[in-house]
């Protein structure tokens, strides 16, 4: 399922007509930050997975932001985000690719390199591997579900 059709991925007139392109989406629907434990960086489609699930488990301690121009990389964005969650130490890069695919190996070191003292950056997604998929959709969704579980609970 691509974003192109997917039923979350819109847009209002009003944002297409005045809004302005982000490359670096906070958090808008955590309510308090104080309560935030963990902030999950994704970037694409994971995102609404990601969502879904903290709505479902009505979870209000983990923040998402998202990723949405890897280069030039945002970094004073993400530098501005991860400070406003300076007390938040657990930050994690959660990605529907196997590691050593998709922006994982991109994103490490310019994230890294922003994060304030005490933060640490983890990674929540597929293990390494030679094929982009599983090749089963049973095997797919079990994987989805744990990368999606290992990125919302603490």
């Amino acid at each position: 399922k691509s974003l192109l059709r997917h039923p979350m991925a819109t847009s209002s007139k009003d944002d297409l007509a005045e809004g302005a392109y982000k490359s670096f989406i906070p958090d808008n629907q955590i309510s308090s930050k104080s309560k935030v434990k963990r902030l999950v960086i994704c970037s694409g489609k994971v995102y609404y997975d990601l969502y879904k699930y903290r709505e479902e488990h009505e979870i209000d301690n983990v923040a998402i932001a998202r990723l949405e121009q890897f280069y030039p990389f945002p970094d004073r964005d993400v530098h501005d985000i991860l400070k406003q969650y300076d007390e938040v130490s657990d930050i994690v890069w959660c990605q529907e690719e196997p590691k050593n695919m998709g922006g994982w190996t991109f994103v490490y070191p310019r994230i890294t390199a922003e994060l304030q003292e005490g933060q640490v950056l983890s990674y929540a997604g597929r293990q390494a591997s030679a094929s982009p998929a599983a090749g089963q959709m049973k095997i797919h969704q079990a994987e989805q579900d744990r990368l999606i579980r290992k990125a919302m609970e603490i």
